[in-house]
């Protein structure tokens, strides 16, 4: 954690930021920022509404930005990338605008309604084991890739700058829409969600705080920011699709730890009910990971939200991708298993 208000190294250049943003322009959603409808809330909480994207996600604008980016001959061989669904979702839909062909290596427990998604989008969908697609995703594996057809330009769903400075775009609205913000609370899969975001925040308002999410069924930056290194945890699989894992990427944890402000752990019973309040407060429909933000914003007052009590905090609703079974138990106040 730090509390040194000037721009650590490891931030992306809020003009590549500020690139991403004109290059994105006509091309991705502003989503609107709104207020949360519960007058019982412990803060004044924004809704900031990723899951209005064309693909459901805030993963469209890295996406996006590092195909705009790329060279013509980067793209002769297509685009390929690691993706439990919505990264893959942003991709498939540039590369289909490009013409350009687009592979997705995909972890076989993967939810449908992504995947169903990706395939309408003209995307070739290869599946693998959890292991194989995290061992791919962190380490590469040049063999294998070749066997499995993954060729052509690698976007990385998070560790790759040209997407962290799209998802920072995110930030440069929020400050717009609502300049006297306190706070931004950002799911934490990866890490370039959050990272890019506190990029921006860092450059042109140090003062604002900006904390990851986590789930208590996998919060590795939690453990690694309380150990000051990283640690593995232990990891459960849940309704939450497309962020949580063991560890901390090893080469997102200088970033991660030099911008944001400490991450927050939220349970998944804490998570669904977030997810629910969504629907029926907002008319909202978020996936698990979308409402990780908002449910770590309810519990402001334990922890190192406490002193933000009656402040402004926007929570990132990151996505709405949720399989309609998955929905109704939540909507029916079940926790799904």
């Amino acid at each position: 954690m730090i509390d040194n208000p000037s721009l650590p190294p490891t931030a992306i250049p809020l003009p590549d930021i500020q690139a991403a943003r004109q290059r994105l322009q006509g091309q991705v959603l502003r989503t609107p920022l709104v207020r949360l409808n519960l007058a019982e809330a412990p803060a004044q909480i924004y809704l900031k509404l990723e899951n209005l994207q064309p693909v459901g996600s805030f993963k469209l604008r890295g996406a996006g930005n590092a195909l705009a980016v790329a060279q013509a001959s980067q793209l002769a061989e297509g685009v390929w990338t690691a993706s439990a669904g919505n990264m893959a979702l942003g991709l498939a839909w540039f590369a289909r605008q490009g013409g350009v062909p687009c592979t997705v290596l995909a972890p076989e427990d993967a939810p449908a309604a992504k995947l169903e998604g990706v395939a309408r989008l003209g995307a070739r969908i290869v599946k693998t084991s959890f292991e194989e697609y995290q061992r791919i995703q962190r380490f590469g594996d040049p063999q294998r890739q070749q066997e499995l057809g993954l060729s052509g330009l690698l976007v990385h769903p998070f560790n790759d700058p040209a997407v962290m400075a799209g998802n920072g775009c995110i930030a440069l609205e929020i400050l717009e829409d609502l300049p006297e913000v306190d706070a931004i609370l950002v799911p934490y899969g990866g890490g370039g969600l959050s990272c890019g975001i506190a990029s921006a925040v860092r450059a042109l308002r140090p003062g604002v705080k900006v904390f990851a999410s986590e789930a208590a069924n996998a919060a590795p930056l939690a453990a690694c920011l309380a150990a000051g290194r990283l640690v593995t945890v232990p990891y459960q699989a849940s309704f939450i699709s497309g962020m949580g894992a063991p560890f901390v990427f090893e080469s997102m944890w200088p970033r991660a730890s030099q911008l944001l402000n400490g991450s927050l752990v939220v349970s998944l019973q804490e998570v669904a009910d977030a997810l629910r309040l969504l629907a029926v407060r907002n008319h909202v429909i978020a996936e698990g990971a979308g409402a990780v933000a908002l449910a770590a914003a309810l519990t402001l007052k334990n922890g190192p939200l406490a002193g933000l009590a009656g402040g402004k905090i926007a929570c990132i609703v990151s996505g709405g991708n949720i399989d309609a079974h998955l929905l109704t138990e939540i909507l029916q106040d079940r926790l799904p298993t």
